[in-house]
């Protein structure tokens, strides 16, 4: 694991290695699932390596860069740090995760985030599907958009496997969508009605795509 700082030339080397190796850049260096949410405001993509996160800033005058992974040890980490740095960027950490139900807190702080935000904004994961999926249709919903939009963030273009253990993040979209659009706000709905534990009880996985996401793609 990395968890050195870039300031010789010898910990840039290391936190290269890391990256490409261990947290697997070498397939993000010539693949990308960039997308805009809201185009001119919010976009999505994979873990950005440092040049392309500088082109994007470039490209859609970027002022923030939200980290959806959350502060890692790791050389991505590091290299994308300091990179949002050199090109003027705001970087901010809003951890979520994959696999489980969406936590209440952290999605009524994402949407105090959001609401502060110096857009416009790009959010990365590790691999740009699933909780940059996640958050993104959460900002469709912010946006007030409706689930039916927000469900379209989480797919097969952006590597998303919705019978996989993944899939419980489709499930809480259509939780709200079944439950409450319509006859209540969706942060009325997740601060008042949102039940994680009967989401988590009531969701059922595939195994082969559970497979397929942690064993062969080793999805976070």
């Amino acid at each position: 694991m990395f968890d050195g700082t870039l300031a010789t030339p010898a910990e840039r080397r290391r936190a290269w290695i890391d990256s490409l190796f261990v947290d697997h850049a070498i397939f993000r260096l010539p693949w990308t699932n960039f997308a805009a949410v809201v185009p001119g405001k919010v976009y999505r993509c994979n873990h950005p390596t440092p040049r392309r996160l500088a082109a994007l800033t470039r490209r859609h005058g970027l002022r923030t860069l939200v980290n959806l992974r959350g502060h890692r040890k790791c050389g991505s980490d590091a290299l994308s740090r300091a990179a949002a740095a050199r090109v003027g960027l705001t970087h901010l950490d809003m951890a979520f995760e994959s696999r489980g139900a969406p936590h209440r807190d952290r999605i009524l702080r994402f949407a105090a985030l959001y609401r502060t935000l110096d857009f416009p904004m790009l959010m990365h994961c590790k691999s740009g599907a699933d909780r940059a999926g996640l958050a993104s249709g959460l900002v469709i919903l912010f946006e007030g958009g409706t689930a039916a939009q927000a469900l379209r963030q989480l797919s097969w273009r952006f590597g998303h496997f919705s019978r996989s253990r993944t899939g419980i993040l489709d499930a809480f979209f259509l939780r709200y969508q079944a439950e409450a659009e319509g006859r209540l706000p969706f942060l009325d709905w997740v601060g008042t009605e949102y039940d994680e534990a009967r989401l988590r009880r009531d969701f059922v996985a595939g195994r082969l795509s559970s497979f397929i996401t942690d064993r062969v793609l080793r999805r976070e």
